[in-house]
């Protein structure tokens, strides 16, 4: 008995289209031989439009990451020209070859700093207590302000000329705990760009703000360390250009030697401008962010009538309200000062720099 190998029917072609009349959404698409892949392609085209939209949001994600972490970071600026100019002065007068190995102990302390202990903290007090960041920016810029008033009341009144012994060259322990002091050190400048770059990003969601912070801890450190790095490293690259005995490389192997000295002058002077002009700028917006509106209303009151001189009402506009919040800044640093030098412990002068 041979067996039929015929495929059967579960229903003849004729009644698909009586069973399409009579329910049309059983069959949302033609059915038939021509269309029967149509469902298939169909739902294909519809998973790639919807990768297609995710990568454009992942990408659009990412660029509004990537614009928030440099806006972030921009805003503290003057933190991190501080920073900047204090750091050189740990290896100061040392051997070459002791110079970057110490500058990478620092940076590597310093983003230790920002991603075990400042970032955590940060985020969670940005999550469940937000007012108290502005209270800890705020206390940051009265920092600011002091760090600069005091750089200033130091230059001033003890004529520090700068030429001291680092540390670092006595002995072996010396150089460990300058090491370990710079770190501390460096914990109050980091936590204090970190509070700032914060107040920028804080109504981003938490993820976004994770990581954006994560960024500007990289970012900054990387910067500010591999800014000093070169720093240190000018002298013996202009030293080197000068045994080379080309006249072109010798003459700015030269200028590179003398001006390292100068270049670590003018940064701290810029770095300790920034500091009493970022720190008033912050005391004065945090006040109306807490409530207290008169200070800001009367930079703006000031600030408002140079913005309509044409071609130039910007850039006014800005020294003005950077003047303003610089005032501010030595007033409040200087009162600070005041009052910090009459405490039985007085102002502190361990760090370089002061």
């Amino acid at each position: 008995m041979t067996r039929d190998r015929t495929p059967r029917r579960t229903a003849p072609t004729s009644a698909v289209p009586e069973r399409i009349a009579s329910d049309p959404g059983a069959y949302p698409v033609p059915f038939g031989p021509d269309n029967w892949g149509y469902s298939v392609s169909g739902g294909l085209v519809g998973l790639l439009d919807d990768i297609a939209a995710l990568a454009k949001l992942a990408a659009a994600s990412i660029d509004d990451v990537g614009l928030a972490a440099g806006r972030a970071s921009g805003k503290a600026a003057g933190v991190v020209v501080d920073d900047a100019a204090v750091t050189p002065t740990y290896v100061q007068g040392l051997a070459a070859e002791r110079e970057l190995p110490i500058i990478k102990r620092i940076a590597t302390g310093s983003l230790k700093n920002k991603i075990i202990f400042i970032l955590p903290a940060a985020l969670l007090l940005s999550e469940f207590v937000p007012v108290l960041v502005e209270i800890i920016l705020m206390l940051g810029g009265t920092y600011l302000c002091f760090e600069g008033a005091e750089k200033i009341h130091h230059r001033f009144a003890h004529h520090d000329t700068g030429e001291h012994l680092p540390a670092v060259a006595i002995d072996e322990a010396a150089e460990e705990r300058t090491i370990a002091g710079a770190i501390r050190t460096d914990f109050i400048l980091s936590a204090e760009i970190m509070v700032i770059a914060l107040k920028e990003v804080i109504d981003e969601g938490f993820v976004s703000r994770a990581i954006i912070m994560f960024i500007v801890a990289v970012l900054i450190t990387a910067v500010v360390y591999g800014v000093v790095a070169l720093i240190v490293k000018m002298d013996d690259i202009g030293l080197r250009m000068v045994q080379s005995g080309r006249p072109s490389a010798m003459r700015f192997g030269e200028r590179l030697v003398t001006g390292m000295p100068k270049l670590l002058a003018l940064l701290s002077v810029v770095g300790t401008a920034a500091m009493v002009w970022v720190g008033g700028h912050i005391l004065i917006v945090g006040a109306a962010e807490l409530g207290w509106h008169g200070p800001e209303d009367l930079v703006h009151a000031l600030e408002d009538p140079v913005h309509e001189v044409a071609g130039v009402g910007g850039v006014l506009g800005w020294l003005v309200n950077t003047g303003l919040s610089a005032v501010v800044g030595l007033a409040v640093g200087f009162l600070v000062v005041a009052v910090v030098s009459r405490l039985p412990f007085g102002a502190g002068d361990d760090a370089p720099g002061h």
